[in-house]
């Protein structure tokens, strides 16, 4: 008995000092350990992929990380990048906000480091101002059970990751400022290069994403010359810095960060650089976002990919039947044809006049579908399709367009959730990701998973192979065929809808400059 005993303490010893040695993984700067999900996948979070950009590094491009000795445990997620709360369907698991907050996630199914899988490395939404890597939403989990090594990242927002200035352009050795969360999303994309085959993944197949602001990034970072080789296939959920939402001049956003300094009554950069972070989160106030800064963008995105000389991959690309609804448009006026026209007019009578020419709203029961697509395309569908269309055109590559349909079903406290007028802004990404059974607020249906599964199935096969088409899945054509993927729970392909108001639309927002955000 003792034998049998000591025999079987022995075999549960092994087997517990090879559960461990699993979990560890060497990277360049250390070895981590990591952690066992539910199901049976690896995932280790909160791993730094550069220096903590606080001090001295505030407003500079991100270094590299330190090493460390030992086994550095990555069983939690890193902070949240320095944020107000501002969206109420953001769902966090990290402990809180601090400056020290480029981290980044991986989820892997892969069993040792040979197998060589794709690697999707996703970028959050947020407007540039909130969101993190740690949300519900963008777990990495369930892509992970379908093959893909998942990396989720966390880049600086707001004043800490795009504030421009002439002091910080002259103290930078490119010349540059501003874009210094765009740059952080490079650097975790430099790192996915050097360290994601220690966890089974192959640096040759890495897809990049996001949703929004985080689909914006990926234009970006398409545009980029300082992307060249480090992904080979892009999705890009709803977003561009394209058409109406290209990005500001150097110019103006040092001017922006100028005024911003008088407002705050603060002299130089160095004075603050001084201030605590919490409390330059309170005072800083404006909107920060993307610029060409002669680094990341040596010119405007559109002008590289007029240009060609965009990164020539496959792009998966499409937004949200109402991205947002007519409300944005009318307010809370009636939806009425004069309430309508009398909105427009906010664009001066001419645009008006061309704008009511391609969203016509001939009676009143018009009104509300005619106004949500006015609203989403000025919104962000508009420049995602430009997105689409400059890639189309200049790549040589295929290009696959969606619509997302699903409509939110009833919420789980009884609300019928029943004055949609389309699938909303953002709902799409747990569909995409597998995630609904992360967010309670919703009361899923089998439609709605079965939608999910459709979609996640077409973007796992993107991500496999650069082509979303699969067995069991309704054909997806690429957009040369003048058809796009209406997905919704009996996903099918379709004529590209609108395409000639885009085309008119394009035309008349370049020489009108109107549609801004």
């Amino acid at each position: 008995m003792k034998r049998i005993s000591l025999s079987i303490f022995l075999v549960l010893f092994a087997a517990l000092a090879f559960a461990q040695t699993d979990l560890q993984v060497k990277i360049t700067n250390g070895t981590l350990q990591g952690v066992r999900d539910s199901a049976g996948i690896r995932s280790f979070k909160g791993i730094p992929y550069a220096k903590p950009p606080v001090g001295d590094l505030r407003w500079r491009e991100p270094q590299p990380p330190k090493d460390w000795s030992g086994v550095r445990m990555a069983d939690h997620f890193g902070n949240q990048a320095m944020q107000k709360r501002v969206y109420s369907d953001m769902m966090f698991r990290s402990s809180g906000v601090s400056e020290d907050c480029l981290y980044l996630n991986v989820w892997t199914p892969a069993k040792s480091a040979n197998e060589h899988l794709p690697v999707l490395v996703y970028f959050y939404g947020g407007g540039f101002s909130a969101g993190d890597g740690s949300e519900y939403r963008y777990d990495g989990e369930s892509l992970a059970t379908k093959g893909i090594v998942t990396v989720t990242i966390n880049y600086r927002l707001g004043i800490f990751g795009f504030l421009a200035h002439p002091e910080l352009t002259q103290e930078s050795r490119h010349n540059a400022s501003g874009n210094y969360g765009l740059l952080d999303q490079h650097a975790a994309l430099e790192w996915v290069q050097k360290n994601i085959a220690a966890f089974g993944g192959d640096p040759a197949q890495v897809t990049i994403a996001g949703e929004s602001a985080g689909s914006m990034s990926v234009s970006v970072q398409v545009a980029s010359p300082l992307s060249k080789g480090l992904f080979r296939g892009t999705i890009a959920e709803s977003g561009a810095c394209l058409a109406n939402l290209q990005p500001q001049s150097l110019s103006t956003a040092e001017q922006n960060g100028v005024n911003t300094l008088k407002k705050m009554n603060v002299a130089s950069i160095a004075d603050l650089r001084k201030i605590p972070a919490d409390t330059l989160l309170k005072v800083a106030t404006g909107r920060f976002s993307v610029d060409v800064d002669g680094y990341l963008l040596p010119s405007t995105p559109q002008e590289l990919f007029a240009a060609g000389k965009e990164m020539h991959v496959p792009l998966l690309v499409g937004w949200n039947s109402a991205e947002v609804d007519y409300h944005s448009i009318i307010g809370n006026d009636s939806a009425t044809v004069d309430n309508y026209k009398k909105a427009v007019t906010k664009y001066g009578s001419e645009n008006a006049d061309n704008i009511l020419s391609l969203y016509p709203a001939a009676t009143d029961a018009d009104v509300k579908d005619v106004a949500t697509q006015l609203a989403s395309d000025r919104f962000i569908a508009f420049s995602t399709w430009k997105f689409a269309d400059m890639q189309n055109k200049t790549s040589g590559q295929p290009v696959y367009r969606y619509q997302f349909a699903t409509k939110r079903p009833a919420m789980t406290n009884g609300d019928l959730n029943n004055k949609q007028m389309g699938a909303a802004h953002a709902s799409e990404i747990e569909f995409a990701l597998g995630n609904l059974s992360t967010n309670h607020v919703y009361a899923w249906t089998a439609d709605d998973y079965k939608a999910s599964n459709t979609m996640e199935t077409y973007f796992a096969n993107f991500i496999k192979t650069g082509n979303p088409n699969g067995s069991g899945l309704p054909n997806w054509e690429p957009l040369k065929s003048g058809n796009i993927m209406l997905i919704d729970v009996n996903s099918h392909s379709e004529p590209a809808p609108h395409q000639d108001r885009y085309i008119k639309l394009d035309d008349f927002v370049t020489k009108n400059n109107i549609l801004q955000r």
